[in-house]
């Protein structure tokens, strides 16, 4: 279908379904209210068939372009129909199994997680290796008929809603770095998972700590090859700084609407306002420039590298711009105001500042633009 028309069409019914689609809570609600939220919208779309177009027809999609994909979550995000976080995490596991997952295990597990009647969640980093992926040790050994993995992982999003982890396993001797890593896919309620909500400072429960006590994994969960995790790691990685990232952006664009109109009411444009304001939407456009090649490279069927640091790079200055911006034009709306609208603005500004820590740390992005895509490492 022709991405336009796609959009037209999927305007027209959201706008003739705003009223199941709309969120039932205003401002700020439990995760488990926008976790239920979240599910009924992706069940709304996938019945209507909009859910299903970009995916493949082997795991219930209707075929077509991934640009559809980025459309239904643009057009989501940007209307504020469902959580954007949890939006996400399909984007960046769903790929990645289909790709690589027995084609009889992704026809079977993949349905359920596009109509939102599951979330899966994603076990990478560790209390001892986080932008350091390369050092885990949450240890899978070979046994009949899979594996038994024991360890633990830290900062995993929405376990305590998922069925599935895509998690990533030392297999080879303890130094074996990157070449002794296998990647699983494990089913959450397995005997042996334990996990602890982590608190942020923002006041959400979006991660946990999670321990691994000798749990047993079935042979037919390996995704990729036994020791060659590394490149799975490194295929998720573009995925979630493609797609997903078209989709914050329409959030960011959102909310910075929503910015220029408050200060507006506030009869407080003034030039230095007006200059502030127009620093934010440069750096929105940049980001949304640069990803759209992204979203369109991605549709080409080329493969997705260290260049997408570069959107990573510019989303992470774009969202901290943003909501430092509405802190200083909104004078102390986020420290000390009550109600929906300073809720909101508050939660936004404090998350903000993890955008330049998860999915790679500012430096570690800035290094390997350096090295990898200009070539300035270190002389020899």
């Amino acid at each position: 279908m022709d991405p336009e028309t796609f959009r037209r069409d999927l305007g027209v019914w959201l706008d003739a379904n705003a009223g199941e689609l709309t969120p039932p809570y205003a401002g700020i609600a439990s995760m488990d209210e926008q976790m239920a939220h979240y599910s009924k919208v992706k069940r709304a779309l996938f019945d209507a068939g909009f859910g299903r177009y970009g995916w493949p027809e082997s795991v219930g999609g209707l075929g077509g372009s991934p640009l559809l994909r980025a459309i239904v979550g643009e057009e989501i995000n940007f209307r504020g129909l469902a959580d954007p976080n949890a939006w996400t995490m399909i984007e960046v596991l769903a790929p990645t199994v289909i790709d690589l997952a027995p084609p009889e295990l992704s026809a079977r597990l993949v349905p359920p997680f596009l109509r939102g009647d599951e979330m899966w969640c994603q076990g990478f980093s560790e209390p001892d290796a986080g932008s350091d992926l390369a050092s885990l040790s949450c240890r899978a050994v070979k046994t009949d008929g899979g594996w038994v993995v024991s360890g633990q992982k830290v900062w995993t999003s929405f376990i305590q809603y998922s069925q599935r982890c895509v998690l990533l396993t030392r297999t080879g001797e303890p130094d074996s770095a990157h070449r002794g890593i296998t990647a699983l896919l494990v089913d959450v309620d397995s005997p042996g998972i334990t996990y602890s909500p982590i608190e942020t400072m923002h006041g959400r429960l979006d991660f946990a700590e999670v321990h691994y006590d000798d749990v047993f994994v079935p042979e037919d969960r390996l995704l990729g090859e036994e020791d060659g995790g590394w490149q799975v790691a490194m295929d998720i990685l573009p995925y979630e700084r493609s797609t997903t990232f078209w989709h914050r952006g329409a959030l960011l664009h959102r909310r910075f609407s929503d910015l220029v109109a408050q200060v507006a009411d506030a009869g407080d444009f003034s030039d230095s306002s007006a200059q502030a304001v127009g620093q934010v939407l440069l750096s929105i456009l940049a980001f949304r420039s640069r990803s759209r090649d992204t979203q369109y490279r991605l549709a080409e069927g080329q493969q997705l590298g260290v260049e997408t640091s570069i959107d990573k790079i510019l989303i992470t200055s774009a969202e901290q711009k943003l909501f430092e911006t509405a802190r200083d034009l909104l004078p102390g709306v986020i420290e000390f105001d009550e109600g929906r609208d300073a809720e909101m603005w508050r939660t936004d500004y404090l998350y903000s500042k993890a955008a330049s820590i998860y999915g790679g740390t500012a430096e570690i992005q800035r290094n390997i633009v350096a090295r990898r895509l200009l070539d300035l490492g270190p002389e020899s």
